[in-house]
């Protein structure tokens, strides 16, 4: 029979205590992560602020991310880095701009002429096999790759006109390093500057625009408002990016904070997607601060021509580059037997 005096001795470890207190769960710490976008704030808004509010809305206080736009904790070129020792925990960026340190390098941002339109690059990763690729590549050096996705076409926006390839010649321009080595070749001069200087530099005459973005990145940062001329032909039909996380990171997450993040990051392709799509239209047909220009399509073929020995040049450096190139050689292939809409003509 349970005394009364029991009950008295055993409240000195935890027993009446137990029974008084109120049944109160004390709330885990959340999961909290750096992210860092290769996005400057304007952009940043629109390509990667949406799946983080989405992921810190859906997680019921389990996870918190914070959000640093363009070289806010460290450059852009050191976000690779900054991402395998842990200070920054995430990352929205292509594997060039970032300075990966994999055969992917070459290929991440805009590999010329290898894409036509925004859902080539989901078509590739989910169909063709690179998501297997870089999933592989990036597990080798720490790093847990997430998903990829296209964004808008390469074109250029700049000071002076361009109607012709010859115009290329001498064009300091803000570019990625691939498109830079790229169009070396036709007189262009690659600058490599912070992303939020960039309009800056166009009003200083440090550069004379930029083959950076599609019309509608143009018109979001500003780069509208110091350009004057935006050229329809473009050297690739669409921005290759992915998301990344630190591998311990990512191995230590709950399963279903897995998935919330996962699921945040595919309604965040949806949303880019439509607005991308919808945007390169509309400011093409209706803006009013660039002016549109096109070098004809028969002159324009020398610069596609040029491409086809580019990924050849870039095929012989190693296995995963050859292996690679043939995926994008296939799939074209595959669009230009199919005609319109996946090509042009």
């Amino acid at each position: 029979m349970t005394s009364r005096r029991k009950f008295l001795t055993t409240a000195g470890v935890g027993g009446a205590a137990a029974l008084a207190a109120p049944a109160v769960v004390r709330a885990q710490e959340p999961v909290r992560w750096r992210f860092q976008t290769y996005a400057g704030a304007a952009l940043g808004e629109q390509v990667t602020k949406p799946i983080i509010d989405y992921i810190n809305a859906g997680a019921n206080g389990e996870m918190e991310i914070e959000l640093f736009y363009a070289d806010q904790i460290v450059p852009t070129g050191e976000l690779f880095q900054a991402l395998q020792r842990g200070t920054i925990d995430a990352v929205h960026s292509d594997d060039d701009s970032m300075a990966s340190p994999t055969p992917l390098r070459v290929f991440g941002g805009y590999f010329p002429f290898a894409t036509k339109h925004i859902l080539d690059v989901p078509a590739l990763f989910s169909q063709y096999g690179l998501a297997d690729i870089w999933r592989e590549e990036y597990a080798k050096v720490g790093v847990q790759w997430l998903s990829a996705a296209g964004q808008d076409p390469c074109n250029f926006n700049t000071k002076k006109e361009i109607t012709s390839v010859a115009d290329l010649e001498g064009l300091k321009l803000y570019t990625f390093p691939t498109a830079g080595r790229f169009l070396a070749q036709f007189g262009v001069v690659p600058v490599n500057i912070p992303y939020e200087d960039a309009e800056v530099a166009v009003q200083t005459g440090e550069l004379d625009g930029m083959a950076w973005s599609g019309i509608t990145e143009d018109y979001t940062v500003g780069w509208a408002d110091v350009t004057d001329y935006f050229l329809t032909n473009n050297i690739s039909g669409a921005w290759i990016g992915s998301f990344f996380v630190n591998q311990q990171r990512w191995a230590d997450l709950p399963e279903h904070l897995k998935q919330l993040v996962m699921a945040g990051i595919e309604a965040g392709h949806t949303y880019r997607n439509q607005w991308y799509w919808g945007g390169e239209a509309r400011l093409r047909a209706r803006g009013d601060k660039l002016e549109l220009r096109t070098v004809p399509a028969d002159e324009w073929a020398q610069v596609e021509d040029a491409a086809k020995v580019f990924w050849d040049e870039i095929a012989q450096e190693g296995e995963t580059h050859a292996r690679i190139v043939e995926i994008f050689r296939e799939y074209n292939d595959v669009i230009n037997q199919a005609g319109p809409p996946y090509t042009n003509s």
